[in-house]
């Protein structure tokens, strides 16, 4: 029996999950739910219903996952507690400080109406939150490091759309090279924030926009821009459509650390991702952990899960005979 998915919302994510799951054999797209109007939502899946978050209860039955792809900032803190009631759910909260408090939310609600809930899938949280707990677990003396980019930062972007004058823009993070070339060589720097990243800014202004007034907003940016050597390049709509119309990403997970008597021995760590496509990527990490919850509800366990907990194993549609013989 295939795995049945639901998609709540159909963004960048639930474009990107409805892809993932026509490339996985054992799962099947039951629905998707979306806040727009039902009727003028146009899916790539033939034969798939489209359907009002409203009637979401309706499905309860019918669902074995939901995968939640609505944004960290308002939508998933809401929404995990909430559609955990009906369903087993996946989602991709990213913002790191407030994990905990996600879930535990998640963990009651999922308790509660006796389902599974993994949240702060990805890769950051997620794939790279695996790369840091292995590499510190085996190098308990050492220091860790993580490089995003280069690749488009889509709140960024966002955040440069707002400034009045803007037409379009796309923000690209970038590892500042001598720094990634340090830690690669085991020099363990002291890196601050501006020293790790710069930001590379292409802006498309409205017609009469004062290009002075929308850099210096850009450059002055608290939480954005200010602490990074930023640059911010003008450019027409045709040359921003025609050459920077992905979403490509990726980074490193580094790790340095000693072994030895005397810590003499020196060892790196590296744990790394180029992506052409930053939300595509993330959903077949989310489809992944979608099979791993519903080999967990079929055992009978409940709450809020992560990454962190949840063995290999669970991730593969290969039984555990095919990865012993071939994978281990």
């Amino acid at each position: 029996m295939s795995i049945r998915i639901g998609i709540l919302g159909y963004g960048n994510l639930g474009r990107g999950v409805e892809c993932a799951v026509a490339a996985n054999e054992d799962m099947e797209l039951a629905a998707v739910f979306t806040r727009r109007d039902p009727s003028a939502l146009k899916i790539a899946t033939a034969g798939v219903p489209v359907v009002s978050v409203n009637e979401a209860e309706a499905w309860k039955d019918k669902i074995d996952v939901m995968i939640l792809c609505g944004g960290s900032a308002t939508d998933l803190p809401v929404q995990g507690p909430q559609y955990v009631k009906l369903f087993n759910i996946i989602d991709s909260f990213d913002t790191h400080a407030r994990i905990p408090e996600h879930y535990a939310a998640v963990d009651k609600a999922a308790k509660e109406s006796g389902h599974i809930g993994i949240i702060s899938v990805g890769w950051d949280p997620g794939l790279f939150s695996l790369a840091r707990v292995y590499s510190n677990a085996i190098l308990p003396q050492g220091k860790d490091y993580t490089f995003w980019g280069r690749g488009v930062s889509q709140g960024h972007s966002d955040a440069i759309r707002r400034i009045k004058g803007v037409k379009d823009a796309r923000q690209y993070t970038v590892p500042v090279p001598a720094a990634l070339e340090a830690v690669r060589a085991g020099k363990n720097p002291e890196l601050t924030t501006r020293q790790k990243h710069t930001r590379e800014c292409f802006v498309v202004l409205e017609e009469g926009a004062d290009a002075a007034y929308v850099e210096n907003e850009i450059k002055t940016m608290p939480n954005y821009f200010a602490d990074y050597d930023t640059t911010v390049t003008f450019i027409s709509e045709e040359e921003l459509q025609a050459n920077h119309r992905g979403l490509p990403h990726g980074g490193s997970v580094i790790r340095t650390g000693t072994t030895g008597h005397a810590q003499e021995n020196k060892h790196v760590i590296e744990f790394k991702l180029d992506l052409d496509s930053n939300p595509e990527f993330t959903t077949s990490v989310l489809i992944a952990y979608a099979r791993a919850a519903y080999r967990l509800a079929k055992e009978g366990q409940t709450g809020c899960r992560t990454v962190l907990d949840i063995a290999p194993a669970y991730l593969c549609a290969q039984s555990g005979e095919e990865l012993r013989a071939h994978l281990l």
